[in-house]
């Protein structure tokens, strides 16, 4: 029992010394990772659609 209070008390210590970013910061880097995903999702989307037309078109 005293290991888990000493992890949570050591726990509480290091949360303080983050640092949180600002609300348009997160916003930004939201914005970021959320363009990034669709595109490499369409890329993704694209190199599939062409390797199974080049599949169908060998079979």
């Amino acid at each position: 029992m005293g290991k888990i209070k000493a992890f949570l008390s050591e726990t509480v210590v290091e949360m303080k010394k983050v640092v949180w970013p600002s609300w348009p910061s997160a916003l930004s880097s939201m914005k970021v990772v959320l363009v990034s995903t669709v595109l490499f999702a369409m890329l993704f989307g694209l190199v599939d659609w062409l390797l199974l037309s080049g599949l169908y078109s060998i079979f």
